[in-house]
């Protein structure tokens, strides 16, 4: 691997770690699971309580690949988790649009401005499927590259 990409994985490993540390403070002292966490979303960490579990994922991903020194691998690992979390969210769309209470009201959701109506869901439905079709075909291609 490059430096470049070393330093990549590094500052995945470190942010993981930190982040996991924050969060068991957010969750144990605080009581704040569902706080949502902007800045880690490149992670798949929208919550807290994500953070509980990706954060050490994320570091064993890191610690495996500087190991391993495999750019390629690192780079499926990452397209492979946002096909599974991205099809995780449609299905977590889909299934608020149904609900009869919902955890997210229209209008606390990012875009309701645009619509302003219910169709927000649909739209978030939407979102995570591009991003499901594109970490699909990220997927393929990362494989091909890491098996040649």
């Amino acid at each position: 691997m490059s430096m470049w990409q070393q330093i990549v994985v590094t500052l995945y490993a470190i942010v993981s770690l930190i982040s996991f540390t924050q969060a068991f403070f957010e969750i144990k002292i605080k009581k704040n699971p569902f706080g949502i966490t902007k800045h880690l979303t490149l992670l798949g960490i929208f919550v807290w309580g994500d953070a509980i579990v990706l954060g050490p994922f994320w570091f064993g991903v890191s610690t495996l690949i500087l190991f391993l020194q495999d750019w390629n691998l690192f780079l499926l690992i990452v397209s492979l988790f946002w096909v599974v979390r991205s099809l995780g969210e449609v299905i977590y769309w889909i299934a608020e649009q149904f609900a009869d209470k919902h955890r997210n009201p229209p209008a606390t959701l990012l875009f309701y401005p645009l619509l302003k109506t219910d169709a927000i869901w649909f739209m978030y439905q939407l979102f995570w499927q591009c991003v499901l079709v594109i970490s699909l075909i990220a997927s393929l291609y990362f494989a091909r590259a890491w098996l040649q």
